[in-house]
């Protein structure tokens, strides 16, 4: 397939079937690219290069400097095939390249900005119930920071902020008197619940409730 070749697909994907139809795809063009987290390979990569540092005129370099390096942009096919890979399927993936993490600048971004950010679609569930959602900046840090000390990433930025608005979430949508709900630093960190604040009464609502 990497080479090219015509592969028989199922129209509907899944595991083929001898009586099913198949579509049948030339691969000749195709780009493929090989992507995952590789988990244990940066050990390889350090201990060869610390192999480096022996002998006369080598340069030495101290802990601090071996754990902080990007190990992952010196990987060499011998690595890979130290890593378990088979030489024949690493010779067909001749460019090897690594992308670092992501900070928490990043992840804020990604919380906030993109069209189908978290914090909108969270905002607009919440706009459903007649409810204004605000989180503060120092609580979108706080929320990265919680991804980054998880080692979730991106993928782990759902879990936290089904965390920090799920108690409110079954809330609000029983009571009427809620306008705001504010998400603050305090509340991703402590695990307390969001601030709220209460919708102010209109003169009919207030003459009402006292007949």
């Amino acid at each position: 397939i990497l080479e090219g070749t015509q592969a028989s697909v199922p129209p509907q994907g899944g595991r083929k079937h001898p009586h099913q139809e198949f579509i049948q795809i030339d691969t000749t063009n195709v780009l493929f690219i090989v992507a995952g987290a590789f988990a244990g390979l940066e050990k390889i990569v350090s201990e060869r290069i610390g192999k480096r540092g022996i002998g006369f005129g080598a340069e030495v370099h101290s802990k601090a400097d071996i754990d902080t390096r990007d190990h992952f942009a010196e990987v060499m096919p011998e690595d890979l095939i130290k890593f378990g890979l088979i030489p024949e399927f690493i010779g067909r993936l001749p460019v090897v390249a690594s992308v670092t993490n992501l900070d928490k600048e990043s992840l804020v971004k990604i919380l906030s900005e993109p069209k189908n950010a978290l914090v909108k679609q969270y905002t607009r569930l919440f706009e459903m119930d007649g409810v204004e959602l605000e989180f503060t900046q120092d609580a979108l840090e706080a929320v990265a920071d919680q991804a980054i000390l998880r080692g979730t990433g991106a993928r782990g930025l759902r879990a936290i902020m089904e965390e920090v608005l799920l108690p409110v979430m079954y809330d609000i949508p029983s009571r009427d008197d809620v306008a705001k709900v504010v998400v603050t630093e305090e509340t991703v960190v402590d695990n307390v619940l969001p601030t709220i604040v209460p919708r102010k009464q209109t003169r009919q609502e207030r003459r009402d409730k006292s007949a």
